[in-house]
């Protein structure tokens, strides 16, 4: 149990950076916010686990040689999108909110596919996938929930607010270039 705790705090940890810039970036936070949020990562998180078992060896190398370009991709996208959005906001309150539609569904996507090749992983194993997806999952909702709301605390004045989300959408973005970095991508360039 111990591992599959570290193992979900490990995959949690990219979605709480999220929801702490997402947070940030609200005009203001409802618990209907926090819910989507909470709810679309947790179950992102606790289904990628069951996919990955299920795609076990036949798909395995695939995801481990293109699941961080993904990650990156959608990450980098979403960043630069916020980080732009931010310089423009002149602390009025925004149209867009990134925990509905596409956005979230992109945003739920990055910060789970890593939980693709861990279940990948228990496949190879031969051990049961279904309680560390449960796990997983409730972790994940409940460490996204914690940084939504500790985002929208730190986000509160409105010029910070606006920095946050620049912030954000650099930490995005880091995010994206850790994945790569830890994936060894850029070793052939120094």
């Amino acid at each position: 149990m111990i591992e599959i705790l570290a193992i979900a705090v490990a995959l949690a940890m990219d979605a709480f950076a999220v929801a702490v810039a997402t947070g940030a970036g609200l005009s203001r936070l409802t618990p209907r916010h926090v819910f989507r949020l909470a709810w679309h990562f947790g179950l992102f998180q606790a289904v990628m686990p069951v996919a990955g078992w299920w795609m076990g060896l036949t798909v395995r190398s695939f995801v481990e040689d293109w699941a961080h370009w993904c990650a990156f991709g959608l990450l980098a996208f979403i960043g630069v999108r916020m980080f732009a959005e931010a310089m423009n906001d002149e602390c009025e309150c925004r149209d867009d909110d990134p925990t509905c539609g596409a956005t979230l569904v992109m945003l739920s996507v990055a910060t789970s596919i890593d939980a693709l090749a861990v279940g990948a992983g228990y496949s190879l194993m031969g051990r049961p996938i279904l309680m560390p997806s449960v796990v997983i999952g409730v972790v994940a909702f409940a460490f996204t929930a914690a940084g939504i709301c500790l985002g929208r605390l730190l986000g509160a004045a409105c010029s910070f607010g606006r920095y946050a989300g620049m912030i954000g959408g650099i930490t995005l973005v880091g995010i994206g270039l850790n994945l790569l970095r830890e994936k060894g991508v850029f070793a052939s360039l120094f």
